[in-house]
Order: C-alpha cells, then structure tokens, then sequence
C-alpha cells in the first residue's frame, strides 16, 4: 500500500495524505494526534544500508528518543529486567508469553521482572501474579522503561527489544518460549533503511529515514513540552480546537477552563503549568497562581500566522508559548530575549534562516498572508526621502506596554515629524483598524497633519520595497522591513530592536541585550526557535518552512460562515465611524 494525496473537487479544501496500516509494524510510526492519519512507512526496498548510515540511524533515535510509542506517558515502575509481547500479540502468543515469563521467573528474582503486554487479564496477567510480578498492561513510553533495564526478552518482533538494542542494551528475542536468539542495534538499523519505503506525513510524497526521523524528534519535543501544561484558560471559544491541537499529547489534550481558579486548582494538584492568552489573562489568575506555587505561560499569535486577520476569526498556524514573559513587554524578560541573548546559532540554523529569509520575500510572504507584488506606487514623492509609518491597534499591549515615551499612532506621526522635517511620510493604518475589528482609527485630516500620503490598499510588504525607511513604535512591519534590507527606526522596544539591527530612538533594556546579532540570527530566534507551528492541513505540529509552504493554497485559508459574519460586522462598524 501506498500513501496517495486526495482532493474531492477542484474548488474543495485539500485532504491530508490517507493513512493506510502499513506502518503499524515498523518502529517510526505517526503518534496518534488524531483518528486519520498520514502514513509514514509502507514495506519497500528502501536505501542501501551502509555502516555509516546504520550508525547514524541508531544513534538519532537513541539521543532523539524516538520510535515505538515515544508519545505515551512515562510508567509507573519501572525494573532492570522487561519481559515483553512483540506485535500483534493473540491469544495463543499471550499463552507462549505466560511460559515465557514463568521460565524467567526461575532464573531471575520476581522483583526484578517487569510484564509489558496488553491486558489486564489472561494466561501472562495471571503468571505475572502467581509470581508477584508488577504487569503494565496500558501503553508506556519505551525509552522510559529502557532508562531503567539491563535486558529485554521479548516475543517475537517488537519495539522494546529493537529499541534496547539500538541502545546496546542485552534483548532476546524468542520465537517460542524456549528459543531465543540476540537482537543486534545494526541489524535493526539496517531493516529500517532496507525493508521500509518513507513518506513526508505533510505531503505524501518519499522522503528520506533522516528526514522521518527529524520529523519524529520534533514531536517528541513538543510532546515532552505539552507534558507540563495542566490547563488552558482565556482562550476564545473559536480558537480552541487549533489550540488543543497545539498542546497535544496525544491522544488527548489539556482541558480549557473559563474560570482562574479552576485552572489553577487543577494544576497546583498536578504539578502543571497552566497556559493563558497574554491578552486575555482572566482576572486574579497571576495572584492565585503565585499563592499555589503553579507557573504562568503566555501565549500569543506567531510572527508567520495565517492567511487572514485573527481578529477576522482566522485560526492562527503559528503561536508562541513564553514560560518568562511575553516577547512584546521589555519590562520582564521573555522567550524570546533569552533566545536572542543567548542561543548558539550554528552555521547549519543560520543556513536555514537565510533560506527561509530569502523564501519569505520572493513570496512577498507577511504575517497575515503573502503578496502578488502587484501594488503600484501611488504618490510622488519628488525625490524626498520616503518613510513608512505604520499604525497600531492603540490599546494593543504592545504599543501600551512596549512604546515607551512615545505612545499612540498620533504621537508616533508627530515625533517622525519632528525628526524628519523633509520627509515624504506615509502613513498606513494597521489592518485590523481598517477591517473595523479594533480600535485606533485617525481621522484622515488629522493624518495629513503630519504624514503626505495615506496608504491602506495592497499588501504591507510591497508598501516596504518602495520606501526607503521604516518607522515604527513596535510593529511587526518593522521585522518584515529588516527582511527587505530597509533602514528601521524605532521609537518603542519591540523584540528587534537593541541587537545591532535599528536605529533605536526609544529605551532599550540594555542589560539584556548586550549581544549583536546579524539578520539570520534574528530570524533564526524569532521565526525558527521560538514559534510552535501546525500545519494547517493535516493538523500535525510542523516546521515554519511547512506553513509557508502552505501559504501558497488558497482553499485551506478559505473564510468560514462565521469570518464572513466577523468581516460584515467589521465592514459596517467601520463605515459608521467615518
């Protein structure tokens, strides 16, 4: 079997790859982040397995932690030796298993045996008991259990005992309850090239074992990091299905609560972190955390978001999750200032940043969507030197909490003014003003004021290529600019600003941003290591590279019923504030 791509129609919205069963028996296997799922194996003659390959398989899933059920909670006990059900374990295989581990109780103390076979009850349950030997019979973490073993005896083919052997830990593998032969890490390393066809879960086509196993360690991170939330609370009804695809650990999520105390009750029992909207915080929750001892994460919209405005109800594909702060407020350390201030970009990340940089504005790419490039200039200038400015919402956080002296879209207009007398301004209004969903609205005679030109068709980033200059309190158009080598002035402390890359006109936490970094740097910082992203597709926690990507299909961003509701509201609320 294969894994095929399946559109209904031309104009429908796109399906994600089928899955099929024919990965159930190899060791990298999809986890179970929702009922259908792309496959990610299917049995082929794969790649030629050279030693060099071999070594380097076993050595990524052993330092990755990946393959078998490496989604599954950690176990209860754990012992140095494991007695093991292969795949696909029946009733006549549960029998073999019972001889087996009777066998093995004369040989090694019960206490140190540890039954890992599904079932409660049956022939192994009721051995495993006789003989007092602890029987997890519920999935578990493999590695988990590994951490803790000296040998595995397993029957017949499985994941416990390929895993200890990519390890070099001692696993026997038996056919019957008495034959039994040594499993070796390379030979299972070389089934894994050799025997399995691959394909990227996001697009169906091959791929490559490194690139699934890349694939794998990623969820394994993000899966280890769900592990710690306990509960959301201030999240929006509308959003809250991709945020529980964000916080997956699968198959299931944690809980969303309306109530701060709920949350936090939860959590404190748990040990857990509970998750917030940094701009919708309930009330109390920060108070009533710190008295429970439970930590706060923030969580906000990613830099590389959607194509539509979230606050046209456009779920976002990329969000941040800050464990300090949040990366808009320079009165407290965030994520993200940690990662700038000190994370070793590695030619490879800043590689991969310059890519990606240079993908991004070929596709005229923007944190709401991407451009056609086709705007044409609409004033002349006369030679002057051209500034943007780009209007925020006003009682954004990041404007109250970030702009420092300097706050609100006239103050920013009049202090550009001030300090640059000959320039030609324009002024561009933000998106979410326009579309009349958030407040921060200049009447035009108070714009031509102090601007030349006011701007609101076309996309933002073709607006950049045209100017020579980009002033701004703490808008994300001033990143965007530093993409397409424009100058950036800033008059507030957004995450840019301070490492080297601005023109800093506001007050900077110098303490913390000593360090200057280059362009790649910063993207790899801010779009690669402190984003999470799901593709929007097929659900699945991905890179950034595949939601750009993605950017390019029209029918997944398609507006929903109630984005149309949102849009008109929008609209007619506009209109009646001119």
């Amino acid at each position: 079997m294969t894994c095929i791509k399946v559109f209904q129609a031309d104009n429908d919205r796109p399906e994600a790859p089928i899955m099929t069963l024919a990965s159930r028996s190899c060791l990298l296997r999809m986890p179970p982040f929702q009922r259908a799922l792309p496959v990610l194996a299917t049995p082929a003659t794969g790649e030629t397995a050279t030693v060099e390959a071999r070594e380097d398989i076993r050595r990524r899933i052993v330092r990755d932690r990946t393959g078998g059920r490496f989604w599954a909670p950690a176990p209860a006990h754990v012992r140095p030796v494991l007695v093991c059900g292969g795949y696909g374990v029946d009733g006549n295989r549960m029998r073999s298993l019972a001889r087996l581990l009777a066998r093995l109780a004369t040989v090694h103390s019960p206490q140190d045996l540890l039954l890992v076979a599904p079932g409660a009850y049956g022939p192994a349950a009721r051995i495993a008991r006789q003989y007092g030997v602890v029987h997890l019979h519920e999935p578990v973490d493999p590695h988990a259990l590994l951490d803790h073993a000296r040998e595995v005896h397993e029957l017949g083919q499985g994941d416990i005992g390929d895993l200890a052997a990519l390890r070099g830990q001692k696993a026997m593998r038996y056919a019957s309850p008495d034959h039994g032969h040594p499993v070796d890490g390379m030979s299972v390393a070389r089934r894994l090239i050799q025997d399995w066809r691959y394909h990227d879960p996001y697009t169906g086509d091959v791929t490559t074992i490194l690139k699934v196993l890349e694939f794998q360690a990623l969820w394994r991170r993000v899966i280890d990091a769900n592990r710690d939330i306990g509960a959301c609370v201030g999240m929006s009804l509308w959003k809250r299905r991709r945020i529980a695809a964000f916080f997956t650990v699968p198959p299931t999520h944690p809980p969303f609560f309306r109530q701060a105390c709920s949350a936090v009750k939860r959590c404190a029992s748990q040990g857990r972190a509970v998750v917030t909207w940094a701009t919708r915080i309930p009330t109390g929750l920060i108070q009533q955390a710190q008295a429970e001892n439970v930590p706060v994460w923030r969580v906000e919209d990613g830099f590389v978001r959607s194509v539509g405005l979230g606050s046209g109800l456009q779920v976002p594909a990329s969000i941040f999750v800050d464990r300090r702060g949040i990366y808009y407020d320079p009165s407290e350390p965030s994520d993200l200032e940690h990662i700038l201030a000190t994370a070793p970009f590695d030619a490879h990340l800043r590689e991969r940043a310059r890519s990606l940089i240079a993908h991004l504005v070929q596709k005229g790419i923007s944190k709401y969507g991407r451009s056609d490039r086709g705007q044409m200039q609409e004033w002349d200038a006369r030679g002057r030197r051209v500034l943007l400015v780009p209007g925020q919402v006003s009682d954004d956080l990041s404007v109250i909490r970030g702009g420092g002296a300097v706050q609100g879209n006239l103050a920013l207009l009049q202090t550009v003014r001030q300090h640059n007398p000959d320039a030609f301004i324009i002024y561009r209004p933000h998106p979410d003003v326009v579309a009349g969903h958030r407040n921060g609205r200049l009447g035009n005679d108070v714009v031509m004021a102090y601007a030349d030109h006011i701007s609101i068709e076309g996309s933002i980033v073709d607006l950049i290529w045209q100017v020579h200059e980009v002033h701004t309190l703490t808008s994300l158009a001033g990143f965007e600019a530093l993409l397409r080598q424009r100058k950036v002035v800033t008059y507030g402390c957004p995450f840019y600003a301070g490492w080297g890359l601005t023109t800093d006109m506001g007050r900077i936490p110098a303490g913390r941003r000593q360090r200057v970094l280059s362009l790649a740097e910063l993207v790899a910082g801010a779009l690669i290591l402190y984003p999470r992203y799901i593709d929007p597709l097929t659900q699945i926690p991905c890179e950034v590279e595949t939601v750009v990507a993605r950017f390019d299909d029209t029918r997944i961003w398609r507006p929903t019923v109630l984005m149309r509701i949102k849009n008109l509201q929008g609209h007619m609320k506009h209109m009646l504030g001119r």
